[in-house]
């Protein structure tokens, strides 16, 4: 699957700033060094405001600022090639119209002309991964003059697998690339990066949790390390 990727315009549309280094910080760093993709990130949420009662953007206007500043030393530790940045309302996506989501991808889509997007598992937890997947799906109906062939999606950890174990939308990877040890570390340094997101261990988003998920998914397809997968849709 990552040779069918190469030299391809690769779009990922995440929920908040950190996601897309959590989804797939490590595959991520080895397709941009290995594989000459062109990457473009969409960030669709400012990922802070939901941590007070009500939302206010002036309550939060230095640390949302922060955040932006923490965005480009994530980039730099993966090397991705571009991103664009929105400010839908943290966590409360649900708040927003789908239309307004979706705009916003057809939109980038339409500038960055990708071949590939990754996006959020749809059935995480947090509602705005859950919108954001939709907004994707929306925007990239397969009809047919759609550029956009291949649809992937990732977990995120803190919020793929906090779901209920009742709950019929589990992520059952079925995609799995195989990462270097290098390719973690940059997505720790990157997931580092974030002032606001990090965390010590055992919180998943911690650097020793990341590493052993990427371990755990190594193991799975006899490797040392992986990131793991849902093809959604690959149309030849």
């Amino acid at each position: 699957m990552l040779e069918s990727l190469k030299n391809k315009k690769i779009m990922i549309v995440v929920a908040h700033p950190d996601d897309e280094l959590l989804g797939l910080g490590a595959t991520f760093h080895k397709l941009i060094n290995e594989y000459n993709v062109e990457t473009h990130v969409v960030i669709l949420g400012e990922g802070i405001t939901s941590r007070s009662e009500t939302r206010d953007v002036q309550l939060w206007e230095s640390q949302l600022k922060t955040h932006r500043e923490n965005i480009k030393n994530a980039q730099k530790a993966i090397g991705y090639h571009s991103t664009s940045i929105y400010d839908f309302p943290d966590n409360r996506f649900d708040s927003v119209a789908l239309l307004d989501l979706v705009k916003v991808v057809e939109k980038e889509k339409t500038q960055f002309n990708p071949d590939v997007i990754f996006t959020h598992h749809g059935g995480d937890v947090n509602i705005d991964h859950q919108r954001t997947f939709e907004s994707v799906i929306t925007a990239c109906r397969p009809m047919q003059d759609e550029k956009v062939k291949i649809i992937i999606t990732f977990e995120t950890p803190s919020g793929t697998e906090w779901r209920s174990p009742s709950d019929p939308k589990h992520f059952l990877p079925n995609l799995f690339f195989s990462v270097s040890d290098e390719d973690v570390d940059a997505k720790i340094k990157g997931m580092e990066s974030y002032e606001f997101e990090r965390r010590k261990y055992p919180h998943p988003r911690s650097p020793e949790a990341l590493k052993i998920q990427a371990q755990r998914w190594g193991v799975v397809i006899g490797s040392y390390f992986a990131e793991a997968f849902c093809l959604i849709r690959s149309i030849n």
